[in-house]
């Protein structure tokens, strides 16, 4: 048999006692229902909330350059096998291939949109490119120097009420002419060789097409190339990368003479403000933890109250001031403790079934066949439990302390 410290075992048979009032019991009962509810509820939003954010991460980021190397002054990069040679990549940069990339216009039959034009080398091109995956007709391969093939996210063209063989124009402005009629910009038909789909906005907003067609078409010197692109193992550490690559530069004899961007310049904003959403859904969540806990105050107050003259025949047997002052706090803990670990359960349980129980109650939450995105951070559940835990010990820590100095003979002096 496991012998328990004394205060461990008061605590534990006071909270499990039968003999105390039904509204003691109830509110004891409600604060760790509060408790578990808060928990829950932001173990399952910050899961859904994480979800989206590497969805975001993987379907943009794996499509638009993450780190780019690029010629001062918007001119073209020569010899990009030699320039590639010569940096020393950081760590965390597992691929780097040249891209030619520029803005432009796409016509269809009745539509023109705006797109930016992204030249790629097949060859060049990482096998398990977030690309590559989600080609929903042709292959990447099917990209030929010299035939002019393009692939069209599927809403771009369906907006442009294209298909696949169908031909599209092309209109780039970085291969404009000066004529006697005036600014000529480059132009050229192009067939559609495949479509693709990530699920995201540059699905409408990009057309992919091959390195060297798009450099005859912006009018580049042969062998030349917009730039180099790097892959990265985790696309958030682009700052760092920056930098580091920056630091070269500045302590090569190539000084200044590229220039060195990342994604955050594009989409910065959009990251920033899904964080900004899931810290003030945590925030407000976290609010909902904190009233339930500090709830636990007013039950062990009651607490206190209904075993007063226990309390004063266990001081007069001798039990400690500091051993009563750890009973009654292990007691107030004992609503905020298991309340908080039945909502990590309950929150890790509903996080993975979510998609299955949003199905059976009839929620379409279903987009192109893709299920609402869950990820569940170990590191956030943890920190999430502890601070349940914590503002329950801080909510009863004065109550505990002034319970544990009341004097036995003023309490039985009306017993």
């Amino acid at each position: 048999m496991i012998k328990l410290p004394v205060s461990v075992f008061l605590a534990l048979r006071y909270s499990r006692s039968r003999s105390r009032s039904s509204f003691t019991r109830f509110i004891s009962h409600f604060v760790m229902a509060g408790i578990m509810l808060g928990v829950m509820a932001l173990i399952i939003v910050t899961s859904v909330m994480n979800g989206f954010e590497n969805e975001l991460k993987t379907r943009i980021l794996g499509v638009v350059p993450q780190v780019t190397i690029t010629p001062q002054n918007n001119e073209a990069m020569a010899n990009w096998q030699q320039q590639r040679a010569a940096w020393e990549w950081p760590r965390g940069v597992n691929h780097v291939s040249p891209y030619v990339q520029s803005e432009g216009l796409v016509q269809g039959r009745n539509h023109m949109q705006a797109v930016m034009l992204q030249g790629i080398y097949p060859e060049s091109e990482p096998a398990d490119s977030i690309l590559n995956q989600h080609i929903l007709v042709g292959s990447l391969n099917s990209l030929r120097t010299g035939e002019y093939r393009v692939f069209l996210g599927r809403p771009l063209a369906r907006q442009l009420d294209v298909q696949v063989g169908d031909r599209v124009r092309i209109t780039s402005a970085m291969g404009q002419q000066y004529t006697p009629l005036g600014v000529m910009p480059s132009q050229r038909q192009f067939t559609v060789a495949g479509t693709f789909e990530v699920g995201a906005d540059v699905d409408s907003q990009m057309v992919i097409l091959h390195g060297d067609d798009a450099a005859r078409l912006f009018r580049y010197p042969p062998s030349h190339v917009t730039g180099l692109r790097l892959w990265l193992d985790d696309a958030f550490t682009a700052g760092i990368i920056t930098e580091n690559l920056q630091q070269q530069m500045q302590d090569s004899a190539h000084r200044n003479e590229f220039v060195i961007d990342n994604w955050q310049q594009r989409f910065g904003q959009l990251f920033a403000a899904v964080r900004m959403e899931k810290g003030m859904m945590m925030i407000m969540l976290g609010l909902i933890v904190a009233v339930a806990a500090f709830n636990a105050v007013s039950a062990l107050v009651m607490l206190i109250q209904d075993k007063r003259g226990d309390i004063a025949v266990l001081q007069t047997l001798g039990l400690a001031r500091q051993k009563l002052y750890q009973t009654l706090l292990l007691q107030g803990m004992y609503s905020g403790v298991v309340g908080s670990f039945l909502g990590l359960l309950l929150g890790v349980f509903i996080s993975f079934s979510l998609n299955t129980m949003l199905s059976l109650f009839g929620v379409d939450v279903f987009s192109q066949g893709m299920a609402l995105p869950i990820v569940m951070s170990g590191w956030q559940t943890f920190q999430i439990l502890c601070a349940a835990i914590m503002l329950t010990f801080l909510a009863t820590l004065y109550p505990a302390w002034r319970a544990a100095r009341m004097q036995p003979a003023e309490i039985l002096r009306y017993e």
